[in-house]
């Protein structure tokens, strides 16, 4: 190929750098003006973070714009959602959504800063976090039979994340469908204080995303009773779900997904909404998922189906919040 024939490709697109698909469509969505920011509401190091820091890149390299991820934590993923909520409606501010804000403070908080719902533009949902119940592996519960026996007859502490989590809400609705009254749930402010605990004796278990928790039970320091998996989770053949042992009600996971301001124009939407499951199913985001065992759904809900599903577990979640009388004040 002669250099006026490689030039003239360029300047079409067709090879190098000029090639990466969606370009053309995103430099018509985002005029050229600065960094796209991509809110990340927790501190740096946790899942939010994480996933956010594998998008960017990707993101950047697709829409042909710099994606900078930016953490603003506090108050439970509250202050980053709120702040995401009310800026311009540019595409030039996105949030990686969580459901412990979107779902399970709106089903447990009296009042947010913002409408979970109608305040942002849901794009599409990216992976989901299921929980597990653990006990450290010299635990004498080696099932999840054994732990509900125990606590017919004395009581056993389960550790969460805080008042309102989902682990919380999980815990209730186990000690509501087992009829239980001695299994007592105890709050930390966060999963690390939660796990030292645990370790030191101080609590028999503990509800949390089973993502922080992979090495801890590769490594056989922690075991698993039961996970809140549809199905068993590969990497972990020998945790049985809590539908199998007849808790089909404790099939949950905390979601991940791709939001903005309400309002979003329309080619920003459309250009992002096509993204989502491609970026999803890419291999070497993949092997990342797989390691943490935070999978995306196949396909993954988008747009006006992603929503209906947040409208959903709103509904859900605060009939339990309310039925186990859960408020965070």
């Amino acid at each position: 190929m002669n250099r006026r024939a490689f030039l003239g490709l360029a300047a079409a697109g067709a090879v190098g750098p000029l090639a990466l698909p969606g370009i053309a469509s995103a430099q018509a969505a985002w005029p050229s003006r600065g960094s796209i920011r991509l809110v990340a509401q927790f501190p740096p190091g946790g899942l939010v973070d994480t996933i956010s820091r594998l998008m960017a890149p990707i993101l950047s390299q697709s829409l042909g714009q710099t994606v900078v991820v930016e953490n603003r934590a506090g108050a439970g993923g509250v202050i980053g959602t709120d702040f995401v909520a009310k800026q311009p409606a540019d595409g030039y501010t996105l949030l990686v959504s969580h459901a412990s804000v979107h779902v399970f403070s709106a089903a447990t908080m009296p009042t947010l800063p913002f409408q979970p719902v109608n305040d942002f533009t849901h794009i599409g949902q990216l992976v989901e976090a299921p929980n597990v119940l653990l006990v450290k592996a010299e635990s004498p519960f080696r099932t999840l039979d054994q732990y509900i026996a125990a606590a017919r007859t004395r009581p056993v502490r389960y550790g969460s994340s805080g008042i309102g989590s989902a682990p919380h809400l999980l815990g209730a609705m186990l000690t509501g469908e087992t009829g239980v009254t001695n299994l007592d749930h105890v709050p930390y402010r966060g999963s690390a204080p939660a796990m030292q605990d645990l370790m030191a004796n101080q609590i028999e278990s503990f509800i949390d995303p089973i993502t922080t928790n992979v090495q801890l039970m590769k490594d056989g320091v922690l075991r698993a009773l039961a996970v809140s998996t549809p199905q068993r989770l590969p990497a972990f053949p020998n945790v049985p779900t809590f539908a199998e042992l007849g808790f089909p009600k404790l099939t949950s996971a905390q979601w991940l997904g791709l939001s903005g301001p309400k309002g979003l124009p329309a080619p920003i939407v459309e250009r992002l909404s096509a993204l989502v499951p491609q970026i999803v199913a890419r291999p070497d985001l993949m092997v990342r998922f797989e390691e943490l065992q935070t999978l995306p759904r196949n396909p993954p809900p988008l747009g006006a189906d992603f929503t209906a599903l947040i409208n959903q577990q709103i509904g859900e979640w605060t009939a339990v919040a309310r039925q186990f009388n859960i408020v965070v004040t």
